[in-house]
This record gives C-alpha cells, structure tokens and sequence, in this order.
C-alpha cells in the first residue's frame, strides 16, 4: 500500500469530514461560547487531520503511529466537548449520538492504519 499524499488516507478524509461538520456546528453555538467551548472544539476536531497529515510526512513509522494516536486522543477530546454542547442545551441527544457513531467510525479506521504502520515497522 502506498500513498502519495496524506490526502488519499481514509483516516485522514474521515476526520476532514468531522471537522467540517463541527465547524458547521459551531456557527450555531452561542456568542458568548465563542472563546470558550466554540474555540476547544473546534481545535480538537482541526487536530486529528493535521497529526495524521504531520504523521504522514514524518517518513518514520513509530512517529507516525505517535501522531495517529495523538489524533485518536483528539478525536475524543471532540466527543468530551460535544457532551459539554448537550449539557449545554446546545445540541440534542441525537445529534450528539449522530457524532458519536461518525468519530468512533473515524477511530476504527485510524485504528487499523495504525495496525497498518505497526506491521510495516516489524517488517523493516
């Protein structure tokens, strides 16, 4: 398997899709969030796809694998603030769980890339 760019990487295109959709989200937030839980989640969900691009260009699979894992942390991260979005009022119990099943798909296949580059570095 071989990638030209860090763009061709499900992972990467699965994070960029929750990203873009927690940036949509965020237009709605309240004004008074925007320095405060509308700045948190929005740099959390912008951390996955930037760990797995700086990962990419690493050329080193163990460093790769540490940013993956950094963007699986961030991934996370992005679930802790939603919840804090619902706490809030600021979202439903649906969208919430909409987003849920969105980035725990978007683990699972960082989770296998990382399996991938775990392989590739015992066969080095």
């Amino acid at each position: 398997m071989s990638f030209k760019s860090f763009e061709e990487l499900a992972a990467w295109q699965e994070a960029r899709k929750v990203r873009i959709k927690i940036s949509k989200l965020t237009k709605t937030f309240p004004p008074e969030e925007k320095y405060k839980l509308t700045d948190q989640i929005l740099r959390s969900s912008r951390s996955p796809t930037a760990n797995i691009a700086e990962g990419y260009g690493r050329f080193h699979h163990q460093e790769n694998i540490q940013f993956c894992r950094m963007a699986r942390a961030s991934l996370n991260e992005t679930i802790d603030h939603l919840i804090c979005a619902f706490d809030e009022e600021y979202i439903s119990i649906e969208l919430l769980n909409e987003f849920r099943k969105e980035i725990a798909h978007c683990i699972k296949i960082l989770n296998g890339y990382i399996a991938y580059l775990k392989k590739a570095k015992e066969g080095n």
